[in-house]
Order: C-alpha cells, then structure tokens, then sequence
C-alpha cells in the first residue's frame, strides 16, 4: 500500500524519505533506498499540476530558494512565484538522484549488511534506473501525472528516459543540452575523469571512507570537466593570455585560465563524493533510449508527449546534432516535438547561465501546454 501524502507545505518542504528494497537494471538489490527531496508549491487535489526537476552530475535537490533554504539554487532564476515555472501554480518537485552524495543512496551510504560504506560494491546504476526511484517516490507522495520534466544534461537524459518509459504519466517534457545516447566524445572525456580519480593513491580501490580521500584525483576530474563545459570562444574572451604569477617563465608559473580550472577543481573536492563521481558518470556512459528496445529509433520514438528539445550552439560536450537528432527522429511520428538552438559563448554550461533566453523558451512552452491541457480537461 503506498502512502500518499499531499499535505505538502505551500512554500518549500525538504525531505529524505525510505523507499525499500530497489532491484536496479544490473540484477543487483539495494536493500534500502532514501531519497532526498525539496518541493516548492503545492499539489492541487488532482494531483496533476507536479514539475519534475532533474539534476546534471554534480547537482542537488536545491534547484530553487526557498523558506528552509534561502540560498540560491542552481536553476532558481526560473523557479519561483511568477517565474517561468511557477510555483504559484505547479508543485515542483526536485530529487538528488539515486547513487548521489546529497540524501540520497550513493556509494557512500551504509551497507546494511556490513555496515560500512558501500564503496565500489555499490550496484551499476542507469539513469533508468534513475527515474524508476523518482516514479516511486512521486507515487509515495500523490502524484497522479506529471504535467512536465525538465532537465539538462544527465537531467535531460531523465527527462528523456521518463517520456519514453512512462508515456501515459507524463504530458511534456523539455530536454535541454543532453542526447538520446552518449557518443565516443563524451564517454572518453568522463572515461579519462574516472581514471584520474581511480589513479590517486588516496582512492585505495573506493575505500577511503575514513581515510584521506582522493581529492587530487577528483580534483583532476573536474578541471578536466570544465574543459568540456565550457567553449574555446569563451575562454579565449574571457582569460586570453593572461597570467596570475609574476614569474611567469617558471613550470609553475600559472595563466589566469589554469587558476580558474583549479579553483573549480578544489571546490568541488571539498564537498563532492568520488565514488559517486565514478558511478554517475558511468551512467551517462551507458545512457541509451534505444536499449531494450528494437533499435535507437524505436527507443526515441515511444516518446509521444509535446517536447522542447534545446540545444546550445558551443556545446563541445554534447554538441546540438545529438538534439537535432532527437528532434528529427521525433518529428515524422509527433509533430508536438520542437527544437531550440540557443547561440552563446557558454558551451554546455549554458543552461546555467543563459537565464533570459532559458525562461522566454519554457514560460512559452509551459504556456501552450497548460492552454492544451486545460481545452481536454473542459471538453472531458
């Protein structure tokens, strides 16, 4: 029996919640799973006006400010009363996801039967396997249908996922700098960020719970990240040829672009966990809408909501034809299925960063849509 609880608070809620046992696609159990949750608005009686946020790698359930939590969240600028996603109308709901760091069960959470981290013998999650926790927690708290999932990079591979595997719970979705599978690129940038994290001596083959941890080597992994997130153009314009160091004719004389990689290098290691690097990262690897299914196009194509793909023109990580691709796989059989290119300096990160062009696109969409679902909710 599922326990519904819709008595969700009108403004901000965060939770952490027990799920049982979860048999992931790999054939391994998890004996328990929580999830950690934060939800803005409320959910109407129908339990139909929910938001599904999906986070990228190294994101949280702090998508958006709130009454727990005033700090700024990652994607707040467009989450909020009166903003493009609306939390005056829709009941927004984001999840930090299954294998992170950030409430949910990761490597770093304890085994129940050793009682000790789980390290590498945590399971081989997907991001299938993603999206079926979050279909049982939403279910756990009265969700009924979701009037939309957004998401960008290893989000918008969820959002994806959803539409395609929960086709009748789900009325659109906006995908945004992501593909329906991952190429040789960027499986061989994370496959060179995993190796430099299994390569620090501190890694110790995951167990350092305890211990020092890998932090040089996760350091690595994220300034070899931030190559990929961002474009040539950008760093051409913004750093040039400047130094940080007097001496700059030493080895270790720094240019201001080699401060900026490490800065973001340390940062991440002072919060981050590696091993749950190591596994998300993997899943974005194995991201596939076409597996178990007769072919790519067949997986693409059991997508049959309204969709907004977009795509960022300097995105070197997951460049806009892997957008395009979904876009024109959809079109011959869902004509609801549209593409948006955004031009900008600001590579993958851009759905970070391009907030203007970002809101007009989804307060447009989610415009349109709630016009289409309120005409078949008058007629029924």
């Amino acid at each position: 029996m599922i326990e519904q609880n819709r008595n969700i608070s009108a403004d901000h809620d965060k939770k952490t919640v027990p799920l049982g046992a979860f048999i992931c696609e790999d054939g391994q159990t998890l004996e328990n799973v929580d999830v950690c949750f934060e939800t803005w608005g409320k959910l109407n009686d129908r339990g139909d006006n929910a938001i599904l946020i999906c986070h990228a790698l190294t994101g949280t359930s702090h998508a958006a400010s709130g009454a727990l939590d005033p700090s700024p969240g990652w994607w707040g600028f467009f989450i909020g009363p009166g903003k493009p996603i609306d939390t005056d109308r829709y009941f927004v709901i984001c999840a930090n996801s299954l294998g992170g760091c950030s409430g949910s069960t990761g490597p770093a959470s304890i085994h129940p039967q050793t009682g000790k981290p789980y390290g590498v013998c945590f399971p081989t999650i997907t991001i299938r396997d993603m999206i079926r926790v979050q279909k049982r927690l939403l279910d756990r708290i009265g969700v009924e249908r979701l009037h939309c999932v957004t998401g960008a990079s290893m989000g918008g591979m969820q959002a994806l996922e959803w539409a395609a595997n929960y086709p009748g719970f789900v009325d659109a979705i906006i995908p945004m700098a992501t593909p329906g599978r991952a190429y040789p690129q960027s499986i061989a940038f994370r496959k060179a960020q995993r190796k430099a994290i299994m390569l620090d001596p501190d890694w110790r083959d995951g167990d350092y719970y305890g211990k020092s941890i890998p932090k040089r080597g996760l350091e690595l992994a994220r300034m070899m990240g931030f190559i990929s997130y961002r474009s040539e153009r950008e760093f051409a314009q913004r750093f040039g040829r400047n130094f940080v160091d007097a001496e700059y004719l030493s080895l270790n004389g720094r240019f201001e672009i080699e401060q900026y990689l490490e800065y973001h290098g340390q940062k991440l290691a002072g919060w981050f966990d590696a091993n749950t690097y190591l596994y998300l990262s993997k899943s974005m690897d194995l991201h596939d809408l076409g597996r178990g299914f007769s072919s790519y196009e067949a997986g693409v194509r059991r997508i049959q909501c309204p969709v907004q793909m977009i795509g960022f023109d300097s995105d070197q990580l997951f460049p806009c034809y892997q957008q395009r691709e979904i876009a024109d796989l959809l079109t011959p059989v869902n004509p609801r299925a549209h593409y948006h290119e955004i031009k900008t300096l600001y590579g993958h990160d851009a759905f970070l960063i391009e907030k203007e062009e970002i809101s007009k696109i989804v307060r447009n969409f989610l415009a349109k849509l709630s016009l289409k679902t309120e005409g078949k909710k008058h007629v029924a």
